[in-house]
């Protein structure tokens, strides 16, 4: 096993090598940037503070000359009338001054020493400002992740014992219903009837917890949490526990029909203890295999709507936000973290293999 592992270990270095050298081409090619941002701003284009302050910066009969603006053509598209030495100076700030090479370079031996940077438009590090909005993502996350596998396997493994019966077709119905109504729509149907004040207002529309939160006892923080996450997770889950109650149904129902299982009753033992001691152990790898891609996905990359829809800052708003804002230190730290997290995940589901099934062995298989 020990080998195993260090082939894994070795190969998560191309792997994140190549998300890093994805996340850099594709930030080069895409359309705009973070100079091109400020010049938006600084000419009125981008519909920002500028445009509230001074109504457009030269819509008080300047002209860019008596503003101080040079007249020299740009590169960047709106910079005409900007001074070059400016925009020189945006492209240093950025590190944009640099080849491209140069700057990959810079990239990977900063990120081989985990130094992600400062965010372009925030005076924080990147490591810092993930720190900020991590917390309100593993609170969903870890939530949703407890609750819907307490939902979903235990249910999984009643529909398969009861295939076919009237438990089995209901529940059916319910977990597909709820699959296909998207997790933002019932997050607004929740806010509309629960907390917008239009049928009932029982729940906060907003925010992790309430603003006296610090105040509270302890029993009165848990249960301010509670109810100010309850809408949120109602929502995420509606969707998520349906996938894996299917497999979990589906993988009990490829054992259940097994040899093994009608040698182990012929000998007299107990359903109990056939599903529980032989079925179970065979029937959860799969679940076990594509726990890595729903704890990605349930983490990073399905609370975005929900976050926008609650006002919840955590991780997918922040990732979401800096793609706005062209605020490319976030962005690819955001991915790179993502993808490590995710390769570990991956190498952890695979001890899982060997612990639930001792009869797999990495060590055989060229991997």
């Amino acid at each position: 096993m020990g080998a195993y592992i260090l082939r894994r270990l070795l190969l998560m270095i191309p792997t994140l090598f190549g998300v890093l050298l994805v996340c850099f081409v594709i930030v080069q090619f895409v359309p705009g940037g973070p100079v091109q941002r400020i010049i938006g701003q600084l000419t009125g284009q981008g519909g920002n503070a500028l445009d509230r302050i001074g109504g457009g910066g030269a819509d008080f009969g300047q002209s860019h000359e008596s503003l101080g603006l040079g007249t020299a053509n740009s590169k960047y598209r709106g910079a005409q009338g900007l001074d070059p030495a400016f925009i020189a100076s945006l492209e240093k700030q950025f590190g944009l001054d640099k080849p491209p090479l140069e700057r990959f370079r810079i990239l990977v031996w900063n990120y081989l020493r985990f130094d992600f940077g400062n965010s372009y438009f925030r005076d924080i590090s990147v490591v810092q400002l993930i720190k900020e909005k991590l917390p309100v993502s593993i609170s969903l996350g870890l939530w949703m992740t407890l609750i819907s596998y307490a939902i979903s396997i235990p249910l999984g493994i009643r529909k398969a014992i009861k295939d076919g019966s009237a438990f089995d077709v209901w529940t059916s119905a319910v977990v597909v219903v709820g699959y296909a109504i998207p997790g933002f729509l019932f997050g607004i149907m929740l806010i509309v009837f629960f907390a917008g004040g239009s049928f009932f207002d029982w729940f906060p529309l907003r925010g992790l917890t309430s603003n006296n939160f610090a105040e509270l006892s302890f029993f009165g923080k848990i249960v301010d949490y509670a109810w100010h996450i309850a809408l949120p997770l109602t929502a995420m889950l509606l969707s998520a526990f349906a996938t894996t109650t299917l497999l979990t149904k589906n993988s009990f129902l490829d054992e259940i029909r097994k040899q093994y299982v009608t040698t182990a009753r012929a000998k007299g033992l107990t359903e109990r203890k056939i599903l529980y001691g032989h079925v179970f152990r065979n029937a959860m790898l799969i679940v076990i295999a594509g726990f890595p891609s729903a704890f990605i996905s349930i983490f990073f990359t399905g609370q975005l709507l929900i976050e926008a829809i609650f006002s919840l800052d955590g991780l997918g708003l922040l990732g979401y936000e800096s793609i706005i804002n062209r605020d490319y230190p976030v962005v690819i730290a955001t991915v790179y973290i993502f993808a490590l997290v995710g390769v570990v995940v991956s190498l952890l589901s695979d001890l899982l293999y060997t612990w639930i099934d001792p009869r797999i062995d990495f060590e055989r298989r060229d991997v």
